[in-house]
């Protein structure tokens, strides 16, 4: 082959080379583009911004329900209350009222109190017999009259449900002046689907709220104390707490005894720590406790026979038996059925730290299992075994046990709506001891008044104490 032929097939060859390159990198650059453009679509749903106090913007975590709308889980399962837009409103739980002529969605809400809002409920009812799956219709609102003062309260927003949905499976709640036809809502769970009287728990405590805790002790006690009058499920809806407390938490959860709701209220509003505003600035009363305790009658109506609404530091002690199961019976003889119990509330303030009377000593002393629980923080109830004089705040601060099913509306102290009558307990038969800071000034210990009721249930409560507190590791298991 000659020279110039030589150069005409090098010439060539570097031409294929070039076409090939310039087409394998036109075909890896195509392929990306074209899996960058069928990637994966990223959910755009997420909160209004909701300003009524911390101008936080809240993520939602959507899913397809039946009916193809956007749902979200109750709380409960880590779910963050729902803002309505247009208006400073937050849903809470949904919940199918099985009890009123006309079937109705219940939707425990907070609102503010001075915003005349209207609303507008969407119900989720894909697979029963009407023209489509989502039906609209007008919302209707009833603000709980205990708000305390605050500017923000409870509120039910009542949706009805139509007759061919007999049992809708999710619910949002829209503001009326909002065009229906922009974007779908997000949805709520709607709970008690079905009723029944047959119930997985005699006794279920509801505990409101927990925020910034760190009362280990008395919390270990409290619930030991509980499961020896007879209460098998714990409902306590959680904020924050240290972590010794988280640890206890984790321990009765895995033994299915407690049930912790998280709770994100103070994500929301500028929660109060107390019960009225002139004596702590906020939004709303106590860190959110009463729409709290009003999602824990709901959620247990169809779970629990009586539900017993009080917080960590109080126990109700019958008298002259030992356990609540033995304590209903006298009362329902006494008062009639289906009541709603009050029990006066006995104030036994931990700043005093007394012995026994001489008659009384050897009960407490010569326990064999007389605990070391130095180290551990909170107060020893079994310390502090004397009350402050009676006066009228053993019944404005009572506590009850009712059954669920018989409550309408509750506030801390008692109901504000129920299908029973509530009667007081008489003190004989049971009473409230509630270890708290005390409530009188002036208090010296010769006007305080011995109680050692606390003491016949001693030896199997430090048994049990000191068992959880070795079990969780908090103390040594070979004290």
């Amino acid at each position: 082959m000659d020279v110039r032929g030589h150069q005409q097939q090098q010439l060539k060859l570097r031409s294929v080379k070039r076409w090939t390159f310039w087409s394998l990198s036109i075909a890896i650059i195509s392929l990306v583009l074209l899996l960058y453009n069928n990637r994966p679509a990223k959910s755009n749903q997420t909160w209004s911004n909701y300003k009524p106090a911390s101008q936080a913007q809240f993520k939602a975590k959507p899913r397809k329900t039946a009916c193809g709308a956007v749902g979200q889980d109750p709380p409960g399962e880590k779910a963050p209350l729902l803002p309505v837009n247009g208006t400073h409103t937050l849903l809470l739980s949904a919940y199918l009222e099985h009890r009123t002529e006309n079937q109705e969605v219940r939707v425990i809400a907070v609102v503010l109190g001075s915003e005349a809002a209207a609303y507008r409920c969407h119900l989720c009812c894909e697979g029963h017999n009407i023209s489509t799956s989502l039906h609209i219709s007008e919302g209707h609102v009833n603000i709980h009259k205990d708000y305390f003062g605050f500017q923000y309260g409870t509120a039910d927003i009542m949706c009805p449900v139509p007759s061919g949905c007999k049992t809708p499976s999710h619910v949002s709640v829209t503001s009326a002046a909002e065009d229906p036809d922009v974007g779908p809502p997000v949805f709520l769970a709607v709970l008690n689907q079905r009723t029944s009287d047959s119930f997985p728990h005699n006794f279920t405590v509801c505990i409101s709220t927990m925020f910034d805790f760190t009362n280990v002790l008395q919390l270990v006690q409290s619930m030991e104390m509980l499961q020896l009058l007879g209460v098998s499920r714990v409902v306590i809806y959680k904020t924050s707490c240290d972590a010794d407390t988280q640890r206890l938490l984790d321990y009765y959860t895995d033994k299915g005894f407690i049930e912790v709701i998280p709770w994100s209220m103070s994500d929301h509003l500028n929660v109060s720590k107390s019960w009225r505003p002139e004596k702590a600035p906020g939004d709303l009363h106590y860190y959110g406790q009463i729409p709290a305790l009003n999602d824990c009658v709901y959620r247990y109506m169809y779970q629990s026979r009586y539900v017993a609404l009080h917080d960590v530091d109080e126990l109700i002690l019958p008298q002259s038996v030992d356990r609540w199961n033995d304590l209903m019976p006298l009362l329902e003889q006494k008062n009639g059925a289906d009541k709603c119990y009050m029990f006066e509330n006995y104030i036994f303030p931990p700043t005093f730290k007394l012995p026994p009377p001489v008659s009384e000593t050897h009960h407490y002393l010569q326990d064999k299992e007389k605990p070391t629980w130095q180290g551990i923080s909170g107060v020893n109830i079994l310390d502090h075994l004397y009350h402050e004089p009676n006066t009228r705040v053993v019944r404005d601060n009572f506590k009850i046990i009712v059954s669920p099913r018989a409550v309408i509306e509750t506030s801390v102290h008692g109901l504000l709506s129920s299908y029973a009558s509530c009667v007081w307990v008489d003190n004989s038969l049971a009473r409230m001891y509630h270890t708290r800071a005390p409530s009188q000034t002036g208090l010296t210990p010769d006007k305080l008044i011995y109680d050692g009721r606390l003491l016949g249930y001693s030896a199997r409560l430090i048994q049990a104490v000191n068992t959880v507190l070795k079990d969780a590791g908090l103390i040594q298991k070979d004290i």
